[in-house]
This record gives C-alpha cells, sequence and structure tokens, in this order.
C-alpha cells in the first residue's frame, strides 16, 4: 500500500487530494494548521481507518515515522483575502515550508510534488501563459508575499533534484473551482456565488474585462495524479483554457442562481492580473491530460455544493479555528 503525505490537507484542493488517494487505495497522512484549513472538510475522512491527520505547521518541521513514498505540499493560505491577512506565515510556508518537506523527501527517499500557481507569471505580458514564460511580479507589491513564495518554492525544488538528484514534480495551478470552498475565501467564484445566495449585489473589480480561466477540481485532482506518476520533472500548467472576461461570468452567476440583484462595479485591486489563461500543451503532450468538464456544469455542481451548507455559513464571516471543532482522530 503506497503511504503519502499531504500538506494543506484540511484545504480546499488539499481535503480532495486525501479523497483521491484514499480511494486509490493509499494510506494517507494529513498535515495542515488549520489557518485557513477547514476540519469539516475531513469529518468523513477521519473514519477511514488509512487517514491519519496531524494539526501542526510544516513551516516549523515536519518528522513523519515509518515510510514514505510521496509527499504532496499543497500548504498555503491560496486566495488574497487570506495571504493578505498572513504575509509572513504565506511567506515561511513557501521558503520554510518546502524546504522542510524536501529534507523529509530526502530522508524517506519519497517522490515530491509542490503546488505552485499561476501568480509566478504575475500580470503577464504573455497571452496565453506558457511554462517557458518567466512573469511579470512585482516583488514589494501586495501579492507578492503569494507570488514570490511560489517561484522561490520552484527555485529550491529544482535545486534539490539538481543538487541531490530528489524526485521532484512542479504543478501550475490555474483558477481551480468545486465544493469546499470557502464563501468568504475572497476568490472570484465563491465572492459571486455567496453573494447571490445572500441576496447581495455581486461586486466586479474594475470593468469586468479582466479574464480567468476556471478549471473544475475534479479534472485538477487528475492532472496532479498524472503529473506526479510521470517522469516529467519541470513545471507544468494544469487549468482550463476555456477563457471568460469577468463582467461575462458575474452575469453568468446571476443566470445560474437566479438572483435579482446587480453588478456593481469598484476599483481593481493593485497589480490584479488583467489576463489568466493557461497554454496547457505540455499537459496534453506528457501527461495525456485536458479537462473534461465544462464550466456549466461544475457551476451547477459547485452551487448545489454551496446551497446544502448551513445558512449561518453564508453570512459567517470570521473563519473558525480549531478549537471550534471537536473531532477524535
Amino acid at each position: 500500500m503506497p503511504r503519502i503525505l499531504i500538506t494543506g490537507a484540511a484545504g480546499f484542493l488539499g481535503s480532495h487530494l486525501c479523497d483521491f488517494y484514499l480511494n486509490k487505495g493509499y494510506s494517507v497522512i494529513g498535515i495542515d494548521n488549520l489557518i485557513t484549513g477547514d476540519l469539516r472538510n475531513l469529518n468523513e475522512l477521519v473514519k477511514n481507518k488509512e487517514f491519519q491527520f496531524i494539526n501542526h505547521d510544516v513551516s516549523a518541521s515536519v518528522a513523519i515515522e515509518g515510510n514514505l513514498d510521496f509527499i504532496l505540499h499543497f500548504a498555503s493560505p491560496a486566495s488574497p483575502i487570506d495571504y493578505l491577512k498572513v504575509p509572513i506565515q504565506t511567506l515561511k510556508v513557501g521558503s520554510f515550508g518546502v524546504y522542510n518537506c524536501l529534507e523529509l523527501a530526502c530522508r524517506k527517499k519519497a517522490r515530491m510534488l509542490i503546488a505552485s500557481t499561476s501568480e509566478v507569471y504575475g500580470d503577464p505580458k504573455v497571452h496565453p501563459q506558457s511554462e517557458d514564460y518567466w512573469g511579470n511580479v512585482n516583488p514589494v507589491g501586495p501579492r507578492s508575499v503569494y507570488d514570490e513564495a511560489k517561484r522561490f518554492q520552484e527555485s529550491m525544488t529544482m535545486a534539490y533534484r539538481n543538487f541531490y538528484k530528489l524526485e521532484t514534480r512542479i504543478a501550475r495551478i490555474f483558477n481551480t473551482y468545486g465544493p469546499r470552498m470557502r464563501l468568504n475565501d475572497g476568490r472570484v467564484l465563491p465572492a459571486f456565488l455567496g453573494q447571490a445566495l445572500r441576496g447581495e449585489n455581486i461586486t466586479v473589480f474594475g470593468d469586468g474585462s479582466q479574464t480567468r480561466s476556471f478549471c473544475f477540481v475534479d479534472d485538477l485532482i487528475q492532472g496532479i495524479d498524472l503529473l506526479l506518476n510521470s517522469d516529467y520533472p519541470y513545471p507544468v500548467n494544469l487549468g482550463n483554457p476555456d477563457e471568460i472576461t469577468i463582467k461575462k461570468f458575474a452575469e453568468e452567476i446571476i443566470i445560474l442562481t437566479g438572483s435579482k440583484n446587480e453588478i456593481i462595479y469598484l476599483p481593481l485591486p493593485t497589480d490584479d492580473p488583467v489576463q489568466r489563461r493557461p497554454n496547457i500543451s505540455i499537459a496534453k503532450k506528457i501527461l495525456g491530460w485536458e479537462p473534461k468538464v465544462s464550466r456549466q456544469v461544475g457551476l451547477v455542481k459547485t452551487y448545489e455544493a454551496f446551497m446544502s451548507l448551513p445558512k449561518e455559513l453564508l453570512y459567517d464571516n470570521q473563519h473558525r479555528q480549531f478549537s471550534d471543532f471537536k473531532i477524535e482522530f
């Protein structure tokens, strides 16, 4: 039975990865310090005897007993509202955190995959973005704590591969959505759905002409697994190239939810990317991967998941901490 460690296990992507690998027959260890993770995402998993959860900050250290075959480093705040609240922790998990995981991978002779991001391209001057584009990142701007942490993480990972011959993989993840996103995490899709569900106006930043490309979480998880089990050590874009303007996306949300409210426009945040669309030719060629779930289908699944949440969560803007939950491991 393969044994895999997943950091950021209580988060949106981390919890879906835990599900996936448990269903695949792996023994899964999940680590999360719950700064942005949510134990509700693991409620069903803790019943599985092959799942172990550790409440711990990987920026401090990582020690795991026994063998490990794989490490997936997904620990990090991943939306502006989060990493602007905890900028130092964001930088630490992308530096000390990845270092600690890489050291553990060396000790265990485990293959390691890191979750990088399309944010390494910054506000891109090349469109669509391919892996050979070096990016346009403001190193001292408000978003730099996330962007530069991820860029450093990639550099550190390649250094360990080149110097120690460690088996490493790098996933550059574009906008991903699906069930278990936090309604208050600040990203555009849960923000729009949350506003529609609360009967509020939909707030678009700028004039809405900026673009994003949304990938459903099930497609992304498949891509991550294919990359993990490939022999390709360099960065790979994983995302859906189906590009849409934010204004058009807001209109889609209004139609989906039947909202009677209006779209209102607010100033564009500093360094907000104007364009986002992945070139996935490497993923197609190397992994044989491309998204299969259309945005229309994925949005319905996500909306249904949000509709099933307890009503109080729609109005809860404070992230609940570990001590708020009682759960047995």
